[in-house]
């Protein structure tokens, strides 16, 4: 079954151009699926897209066979509620402990702190972090714990699908691994739909598949497990970074520089 279902989709802003241009993507059920593509494709659009906070100009987008799209009131909410969004920085509240970083949801609704204070430990637990993270500020973190908490963060939300944009931005190559295999630790435990934006190229050692964005559309898509022997064009050019192949016209080159 397909937890995620995009036909014929397509979205630009005031007029401009398409940035998202009558694209079809399948995601099944409980797969981890890499959205990869050329800087400006829009990959950050689509990811908005899916989870509802941009509306598409037309086109559709299902989830468990539900169209989406124009939803308004409780059932956009509900729509919501099925989604984790982590955000390439984290966006982590400088002012706030990881604790209430964490748990800032519930503590805005007025839920009973120690019962807060209990749900956020089991959430770190689940990243890897401890109980002495929870009073810490984020300038006291790593760049890689603070992806951590970030994720926590997410996760209380108790998600089908996680949504990651460029989780590993920033990061040295040890510590991206590290958030690599922890989404794969996380994706199989809670055994969820996970979609992850990214140009790492690392990351195809732990995903399912691999969907190739050009020109607002998926063009090509992959066996993560044997993307380096694929001769598909185009991805055979963005895995290398070739400044020739299909792709070519969308790569900007300064004729008088060698």
């Amino acid at each position: 079954m397909n937890k995620i279902e995009i036909k014929n989709l397509k979205k630009r802003f005031d007029g401009g151009k398409w940035v998202t241009n009558d694209l079809s993507l399948s995601i099944p059920e409980g797969k981890l699926v890499c959205i990869i593509g050329q800087s400006g494709e829009g990959k950050s659009v689509l990811l908005k897209q899916i989870v509802g906070l941009i509306e598409p100009t037309s086109g559709e987008i299902l989830i468990d066979g539900k169209n989406t799209v124009g939803l308004h009131g409780q059932q956009r909410e509900d729509n919501f509620k099925k989604f984790g969004y982590v955000f390439q920085f984290a966006a982590l509240l400088d002012s706030l402990t990881v604790f209430k970083n964490v748990g800032i949801v519930d503590l805005e609704n007025k839920k009973d702190k120690e019962t807060v204070r209990s749900r956020v430990q089991e959430k770190l637990s689940l990243v890897n972090l401890d109980a002495g993270t929870l009073d810490k500020y984020p300038s006291e973190l790593s760049g890689g714990m603070k992806k951590r908490v970030g994720l926590a963060r997410t996760l209380m939300g108790n998600p089908e699908i996680i949504l990651y944009d460029e989780p590993t931005t920033g990061l040295d190559p040890i510590t991206s691994r590290v958030v690599h295999e922890l989404i794969v630790e996380v994706h199989k435990k809670l055994q969820l739909t996970s979609v992850i934006i990214s140009h790492d190229i690392e990351i195809f050692k732990y995903v399912d598949s691999v969907a190739l964005l050009c020109g607002g559309k998926v063009v090509s898509i992959v066996d993560a497990a044997t993307i380096w022997e694929s001769q598909d064009p185009y991805i055979y050019q963005f895995i290398r970074g070739l400044s020739t192949g299909p792709m070519q016209q969308e790569i900007p080159h300064d004729k008088n520089k060698m």
